[in-house]
């Protein structure tokens, strides 16, 4: 967003200012740009999550065949995964321009319609152009990292068979009261829960994981081990959060 602003330097014609900003958007420089910064987040995220999953592996009786199968797991439909994430993210990543242009636009029109002459407009375009494509550029860079990593975290889940993972929140004052009351509560990945309909919110997002959300810094800690979960436990299921002792738990779900 640094490159495209010098590229708006010296404009005067709103609508000109409009046309490079696409240009730009649908430029190989663009392109290329997005593809390698997507690829190093994906990539960083999915190697950290790793070594989270191996030092589990450690304290699991499970742990030859976690590892055994994480070595494996880039052979396998894990490695489709990670492919679209970056693509998923390299596309986000280039309408980042595309948004911005829509936003200059509808200030042109706005501001065209209180007779605003042009070169005015283009200059308030300057002044406007860093804080709105930061402020877009920090909501795409918070929110799609933390789904990207709720991605490969399912991902990796359903290739090791691990079908329950545990919503972890960041427990501070900034967490929503609706992801409060998920922190800790057992989420299968088959049936993701509505956090606002659950507190009785009269807005909802619809039915999502831990970290799918925009700015939601929560995190779904998957459950590789189920003798390292404090019975009973909060678990989510029928559309509601019950208190189950293990022994309900598996009898609902494993059938032992």
């Amino acid at each position: 967003m640094r490159k495209l602003a010098k590229l708006l330097a010296g404009l005067d014609d709103p609508f000109q200012i409009v046309k490079r900003i696409r240009a730009f958007a649908y430029s190989k420089e663009m392109d290329d740009y997005a593809l390698a910064t997507a690829s190093r987040m994906v990539t960083h995220l999915f190697t950290d999550a790793g070594r989270t999953w191996r030092q589990a592996a450690r304290r699991n009786s499970q742990g030859r065949l976690i590892n055994e199968a994480l070595r494996k797991e880039l052979q396998g439909s894990i490695n489709g995964a990670v492919r679209h994430q970056i693509e998923r993210n390299a596309t986000i990543i280039k309408s980042l321009p595309l948004d911005v242009s829509k936003l200059v636009t509808e200030h042109i029109l706005a501001e065209s319609m209180k007779g605003v002459r042009a070169n005015d407009i283009a200059e308030q375009i300057k002044e406007l152009f860093p804080e709105k494509s930061n402020a877009r550029a920090e909501l795409i860079a918070r929110t799609e990292t933390s789904k990207t990593s709720t991605a490969l975290t399912r991902a990796r889940s359903e290739n090791l068979g691990v079908g329950w993972y545990v919503w972890r929140t960041s427990e501070d004052s900034r967490v929503r009261d609706s992801h409060a009351l998920m922190n800790g509560v057992l989420v299968r990945w088959s049936d993701p829960p509505s956090p606002e309909q659950l507190d009785g919110e009269k807005r909802s997002y619809g039915h999502y994981h831990a970290g799918e959300i925009f700015y939601c810094r929560c995190y779904g800690e998957p459950v590789i081990d189920r003798d390292l979960i404090a019975w009973p436990a909060k678990v989510y299921y029928g559309g509601r959060i019950q208190k189950m002792t293990r022994k309900q738990f598996e009898t609902l779900f494993f059938r032992v």
